[in-house]
C-alpha cells in the first residue's frame, strides 16, 4: 500500500509531466502558426494541406480531424483552391462527397512548412537514439491509450 507521500510525490509526477507536454505543445503550435504566416497561410489552412499529403480526403472526414465544422474546411478549401493548393473532385464510389486533393504546389508548400519546423529537432538531437526511440514508444503508447 501506498504512503500518502508516496501518492502526493506520484501525483506531483504527473502534474509536471502534463505541463510540460502543455509547454511543448504550445511551443509547437507557436513556431506552426508562424511557419504557416511566413507562407501566406493561416494555422488551418497548413493543417489541411498536411492532412492532405497521404491522398485525397472527404471534406467531412477533414473537418472531424480537425474537430471543426464543414462550413469552417468548406471556407479553407475554397481558399486554398484559390491558390492552387488543392482540387475537389468527386469520389468515384459516391459522386455525392467530394474529395479534396493537394495540387503539387499544395504538396511542395505543405512539406517546406515542414522542413522548416525546428522547435524539437535540436532537443531531440540532444537525445540518445535509444532515448528518442522510448520517447517515441511512450507517446505512442499514451496516444494509443487515450484514442481506445
Amino acid at each position: 500500500m501506498e504512503s500518502n507521500e508516496e501518492q502526493l510525490d506520484e501525483e506531483q509526477l504527473t502534474r509536471d509531466v502534463v505541463e510540460l507536454m502543455a509547454g511543448l505543445v504550445a511551443v509547437f503550435h507557436r513556431e506552426y502558426e508562424e511557419a504557416a504566416q511566413a507562407r501566406s497561410l493561416t494555422g488551418a489552412q497548413a493543417k489541411v494541406l498536411a492532412l492532405l499529403r497521404y491522398g485525397p480526403l472527404p471534406m467531412r472526414r477533414i473537418a472531424q480531424t480537425l474537430s471543426c465544422e464543414p462550413s469552417n474546411i468548406t471556407g479553407i478549401v475554397d481558399r486554398l483552391e484559390t491558390r492552387g493548393f488543392v482540387t475537389r473532385e468527386a469520389d468515384p464510389q459516391d459522386r455525392r462527397v467530394k474529395l479534396v486533393a493537394a495540387t503539387e504546389a499544395g504538396r511542395t508548400a505543405s512539406a517546406e512548412l515542414r522542413s522548416s519546423l525546428h522547435f524539437a529537432r535540436e532537443p531531440l538531437a540532444a537525445l540518445p537514439l535509444e532515448e528518442r526511440r522510448t520517447l517515441r514508444d511512450l507517446l505512442n503508447r499514451m496516444l494509443t491509450g487515450a484514442q481506445g
